[in-house]
C-alpha cells in the first residue's frame, strides 16, 4: 500500500456527499436529457470532485466516494439479470426504509459483467496519489431488498448466493492492485441474533483475499469490515448495540473493524478492552446524522477516549458512517475537524510541536 506508515490514520467509510450539481444532473439523466458521453463525464468528475475533497481536508486514506452508485446498494440490482422490482409498501409520507421497492428475482442470482467496482477503482486509482479504500456492499446488506419465497426461501440462501458474485469481484481487485479492501454491513446489527452465522458468511466472502488467508501476500488485501446501524436519510434502522456481536464478530477474517461511536456518544468503546483482540479498530468519531460541525478539540476528546481501549498502532479514526446523506459543505468541514483532531492526539502521543 501507498505510505499509510502514520499513527492514527484518518480515513473516509464510504460514500461521500453528493455535489449539488450532480443531483440536479442525475434527475436529467434520469428523463434521458444526457447523451453516454455527458453521463460518463458527469460521474468521473463527481468522483474527481470527492476525492479533491478528502484531499484538500487532508484525509489520509481516501476513498472515490461511491459517486457512480445509486442509493447504496440499489444500482447493484441492476447488474442481476432476471429482478423484478416490486413497488415500495409505502410512497407518501416521511421518508423512511419502507419507501423502498424489493426485488424478485425468476432465475438464480449471477453478475455477468461484474458489480462495476472494479471498473470504479481502475479509474480512480488513477486520480489520486494517496492510498486508496475500495468499499463494497457485504452479501447479507446486498441481499435485503430481494424477496425470498420463490427461487431463495430465506434470506441467507440469498446472502450466499451473493457472497460468490462479491468474492469473484474482490478477486478481480486484488488482481487490479487494490491493497485495502472494505465490506459494509449495517444489516449485522439489525439482526444480533446470528453473529456466529454472520461470521460464517463473511469468511466465505473473502475466502482467499485477506491477509490472514493463506494467499501470497502479493495476492491478497487488507480487509476492512463496517458495521454500522444503518443510514437512510440519516436514520438508524435497529437498535443501537453492538454487544450482541461481541465476542464472536471477532472470528471473522477482517483485519479492521469500523463501528460507530459519535452519535452515541462513545456508548460501547469499552468493548474494545472487555473482549481483547488484535485486530485494528476503525473509531467513528465524526457524527454525520448531525449537522453540529465538531471542532478539533472535539474530536480529540473523543480520540482520547477511545486510546483507554485501543493502543494507537491499533486505532484509526473515520466517520461514523458514509457521508451520502450529508450536505457537501458539512461534509468537508467534518472531515477537515477529523483531520487537525487527529494532529492533536498525534503531537500529544510523539511529543512534538504543531
Amino acid at each position: 500500500m501507498k505510505d499509510t506508515n502514520i499513527l492514527i490514520p484518518t480515513s473516509t467509510i464510504g460514500s461521500y456527499a453528493p455535489p449539488s450539481w450532480l443531483c440536479v444532473t442525475l434527475e436529467a439523466i434520469g428523463r434521458g436529457e444526457l447523451g453516454e458521453t455527458d453521463v460518463s463525464e458527469t460521474l468521473d468528475d463527481a468522483v474527481r470532485t470527492a476525492i479533491a475533497d478528502q484531499e484538500r481536508a487532508g484525509v489520509d486514506i481516501i476513498t472515490e466516494g461511491e459517486m457512480r452508485r445509486q442509493d447504496f446498494v440499489l444500482g447493484f440490482y441492476e447488474r442481476f439479470p432476471g429482478l423484478e422490482e416490486l413497488p415500495a409498501p409505502r410512497t407518501q409520507g416521511p421518508d423512511g426504509h419502507d419507501q423502498r421497492g424489493k426485488w424478485l428475482p425468476s432465475v438464480p442470482l449471477t453478475a455477468p459483467d461484474g458489480l462495476g467496482i472494479l471498473a470504479e477503482f481502475e479509474f480512480a486509482k488513477n486520480e489520486t496519489t494517496k492510498p486508496l479504500k475500495v468499499t463494497c456492499p457485504g452479501p447479507f446488506t446486498l441481499s435485503g431488498r430481494i424477496q425470498t419465497g420463490g427461487v431463495y426461501k430465506e434470506r441467507l440462501e440469498v446472502a450466499y448466493a451473493c457472497a460468490e458474485i462479491i468474492n469473484t469481484e474482490l478477486r478481480q481487485l486484488v488482481a487490479a492492485g487494490a491493497e485495502f479492501i472494505q465490506l459494509d454491513e449495517p444489516s449485522y446489527a439489525v439482526y444480533p441474533d446470528r453473529p456466529q452465522e454472520f461470521v460464517k458468511l463473511f469468511n466465505r466472502t473473502v475466502e482467499g483475499l485477506g491477509r490472514s488467508s493463506q494467499a501470497d501476500i502479493k495476492e491478497s488485501a487488507k480487509i476492512g469490515l463496517h458495521i454500522c446501524f444503518g443510514n437512510y436519510r440519516g436514520r438508524a434502522v435497529g437498535k443501537r448495540s453492538y454487544r450482541p456481536l461481541f465476542p464472536h464478530i471477532l472470528d471473522a477474517a477482517f483485519d479492521q473493524l469500523a463501528l460507530e461511536f459519535a452519535n452515541r456518544e462513545m456508548a460501547e468503546i469499552g468493548l474494545w478492552s472487555e473482549f481483547p483482540n488484535d485486530k485494528e479498530l476503525a473509531a467513528g468519531l465524526i457524527d454525520v446524522k448531525n449537522y453540529y460541525v465538531e471542532t478539533p478539540e472535539d474530536v480529540a476528546v473523543l480520540l482520547r477516549e477511545a486510546l483507554k481501549h485501543v493502543s494507537p498502532e491499533k486505532l484509526s479514526i473515520t466517520p461514523d458512517c458514509g457521508f451520502s446523506q450529508t450536505a457537501r459543505w458539512a461534509a468537508a468541514a467534518k472531515l477537515r475537524s477529523m483531520v487537525t483532531g487527529a494532529e492533536i492526539i498525534r503531537r500529544e502521543l510523539t511529543g512534538t510541536e504543531s
